[in-house]
């Protein structure tokens, strides 16, 4: 009996799979399994697809798999399919796509069985060296010793890295001590479950909805902050778990998984998973094959957590849907919120996306009938919805940008036992460095970008492609001494607080103060115990914490997103207003919300205060109507870079031409322009947008366009890549 041919997503570039035959020995085969095959000159772990019966290659010609990695399937038919409908609707490589479904470990060839993760604890002699304070002339050990005490459960060696660099000579000579030693990390517990507040009016409605779901149902569950929207969830969530199913929650950011996993430990009586990109690689695996295996009831995590498999999928919940963080930026940018929508339909169970503030793409899929809009417009237990002031700051005089009415506000809500959160969508200390002598500005090398200063590690980074350099304490142009921040970020404001209000407890929450693992939390206990009454942040504190014992929250600068030349930043700017706004009054103490501004008679802003977000969507909704523009029309974004600024747009001509010969009318080509920030990381970008009204006419112009891209004259010379529904333009 003849062999089958192995059909195989391979990692690379190109947009097809290939055929190999299999190797002498191997278990019984069937697609969803790995295997190791040669590529060019390397060996490369690929996902087979198919077993065919023939090859359009000659089987002499085919190479031969190396060997099968699995005995059974580690991917389903479901997920096979949802990665095959990505790679078409996306037009990405297939190769990489199919590699997306595997954490980096299975990726590599690892067996999939859960890794044995280890975690450095202290030994008893080890609690009495720190007690003693030793060792004394050894700081590094000292150091370690202080982190592993303040960590109960241990560390494993991933974090302490993460935490104090280099760890292994340190904790070589502590376990030789006996200080120290390695052990089984304990699994936290299912908790007894209870049944949570009583449920209001419209939440019991939701739940109804939801649970009464047979097959695919896609529901929006717009709430106003604070109206118990993740109580649905975790209503629906229950239900989903007594019919023996599984459920996927994803989030839009890491910083949102702490704050959930402690709530729903505390009502689910099931094992959890968490996937996202703070864990370790051993970490990933474990939780990737819990959920695959069905042992954890509920997965929670980030973006990539949409292509997890699921054992018994029963219930998708998309929180703060209107995240653009859903939306991958570089290699294969799919989107998670649509993908999500996809996996439920195909899988015949309801997905849930839940938003204060709803994207326009939502609310249209509402019109269109699409979605089943669920509305929880009160906040739950009776809180009230905060009074909002705007702050005029014409003509007012700032300290490090706080008016004088914003710093008065702070200390009243301090003085009555409050807790102060203020939003600054700016990290670092000040977005530009210049010289008051000449004007000299601190500019990046290899960005059309300014760096931005960062005091506490007396660096300029550059936000944009990771440049840094030492601050310097002369004017490289002119020798002066005076070099001065120019604006504010996050470590600014947190100085100035600190001097306003001192003994006071402040956190800065941010991309910065919360880079290593765990800081986060710490952070977040912080907040939670009362050790921080003063909170700094950036969109991090924005997107669905609960802080009980806020009260005032003050946006530093709201004009941010009032003047820009993309056409969804008055989208994104109200999204944030109403995001942040909803941190105060939360737990029956009342909220207020202070919004500096030099322009508070903007009509946006205007429209956003007084009509609120559901008549603000509304109006946009008809703009962008008017204008042709998403939702109301479909985009794709060709980008092309290049070490040259000619090369880019040479291609991207070459690329518009082609379109214009293949496209059918319909399909608008605009047409190539240089990226708004033309220079990033040392390469010249451009970029082509094209646009239909009807999305059929897009995706069948990009069928036969893509796989004529590689073809064109100067292809060889520019990096490209396609963005099919970009949310950046930019």
């Amino acid at each position: 009996m003849t062999a089958p041919i192995l059909r195989v997503a391979v990692p690379s570039p190109l947009y097809r799979c290939f055929d190999y035959l299999p190797p002498e020995q191997h278990p019984p085969l069937a697609p969803g399994q790995r295997v190791r095959v040669p590529f060019g000159r390397r060996i490369v772990v690929g996902v087979v697809l198919a077993l065919a019966a023939g090859s359009d290659v000659p089987r002499e010609r085919l190479r031969q798999a190396v060997s099968v990695l699995d005995t059974a399937p580690l991917l389903d038919a479901d997920l096979l399919a949802l990665a095959e409908w990505a790679a078409r609707y996306y037009h990405h490589p297939p190769g990489e796509v199919y590699a997306t479904l595997l954490p980096a470990a299975l990726r590599r060839g690892a067996a999939a069985r859960p890794t044995q993760l280890r975690v450095w604890q202290l030994t008893a002699d080890g609690h009495a060296a720190l007690a003693a304070g030793e060792p004394r002339r050894a700081p590094r050990q000292r150091a370690l010793l202080e982190r592993l005490g303040a960590s109960p459960h241990g560390l494993d060696a991933d974090t302490l890295r993460t935490l104090a660099g280099d760890v292994v000579a340190p904790l070589r000579a502590l376990a030789a001590r006996g200080w120290v030693a390695t052990a089984a990390p304990v699994a936290p517990a299912p908790t007894p479950t209870h049944p949570g507040p009583p449920l209001a009016a419209a939440q019991a409605e939701a739940v109804a909805a939801i649970t009464s779901a047979t097959g695919f149902a896609a529901f929006l569950l717009e709430g106003v902050t604070g109206s118990g929207k993740t109580e649905v969830y975790l209503r629906a969530i229950a239900a989903t778990l007594a019919a023996g199913r599984q459920a996927l929650v994803l989030v839009p950011e890491i910083g949102l998984t702490p704050q959930l996993l402690e709530r729903f430990r505390a009502r689910l009586p099931t094992p959890l998973a968490v996937l996202h990109s703070g864990l370790s690689d051993g970490e990933r695996l474990n939780a990737w094959l819990a959920a695959r295996s069905g042992s954890a009831g509920v997965l929670i995590g980030t973006r990539s957590a949409v292509f997890a498999p699921l054992a018994r999928p029963g219930l998708i919940v998309l929180d703060e849907e209107h995240d653009p963080s859903f939306k991958q930026q570089d290699g294969f940018r799919y989107s998670a919120r649509d993908l999500a929508v996809v996996r439920a339909h195909a899988a015949g169970i309801p997905v849930v996306l839940g938003s204060a503030t709803p994207a326009l793409e939502s609310l249209r899929n509402v019109q269109l009938g699409r979605y089943r809009h669920l509305r929880l417009d009160e906040r739950a237990a009776g809180a009230q919805p905060p009074a909002t002031e705007v702050i005029d700051l014409r003509r007012q005089g700032l300290d490090e940008g706080l008016s004088a009415p914003l710093l008065a506000r702070i200390g009243a809500h301090l003085d009555a036992g409050g807790q102060v959160l203020l939003f600054l969508n700016r990290r670092g200390y000040a977005p530009a460095l210049y010289c008051h002598a000449c004007g000299w500005l601190a500019e990046c090398p290899r960005c059309d970008a300014r760096m931005t200063v960062h005091r506490g590690r007396q660096r300029l980074l550059c936000h944009h492609c990771g440049s840094e350099r030492a601050l310097p304490r002369a004017c490289p142009d002119c020798g002066g001494a005076e070099l001065l921040g120019l604006g504010q970020g996050t470590e600014r404001i947190e100085a100035a607080l600190a001097r306003h209000f001192p003994g006071v407890g402040v956190a800065r929450i941010d991309r910065d103060s919360t880079r290593r693992k765990g800081a986060l939390e710490g952070l977040l206990d912080g907040v939670h115990d009362g050790r921080h009454r003063l909170l700094i942040g950036t969109q991090m504190l924005a997107k669905g914490h609960h802080f009980p014992e806020v009260t005032l929250v003050g946006v530093v600068d709201a004009d941010q997103g009032l003047f820009s030349a993309d056409f969804r930043a008055t989208e994104r700017m109200a999204q944030t207003l109403v995001q942040v706004a909803g941190r105060a009054g939360r737990a029956g103490r009342p909220g207020s919300v202070a919004i500096q501004t030099h322009h508070p008679d903007h009509p946006l802003l205007q429209r956003l205060l007084h009509a609120g977000y559901p008549a603000f969507a509304e109006a946009l909704l008809a703009e962008r109507r008017e204008a042709q523009l998403p939702p109301f029309a479909h985009q794709a974004l060709l980008r092309a870079e290049a070490a040259t600024a000619a090369a880019p747009l040479a291609f991207l001509d070459a690329a518009a031409a082609l379109a214009g010969t293949l496209g059918p009318a319909g399909v608008e080509v605009l047409g190539p322009v240089p990226a708004p920030m033309e220079r990033r990381a040392g390469r010249h970008r451009a970029q082509l947008l094209l646009q239909a009204v009807e999305r059929p006419l897009l995706q069948a112009l990009l069928a036969r366009w893509v796989e004529a891209l590689a073809a064109l004259p100067g292809a060889r010379q520019v990096r490209w890549s396609l963005d099919v529904d970009p949310v950046d333009l930019f």
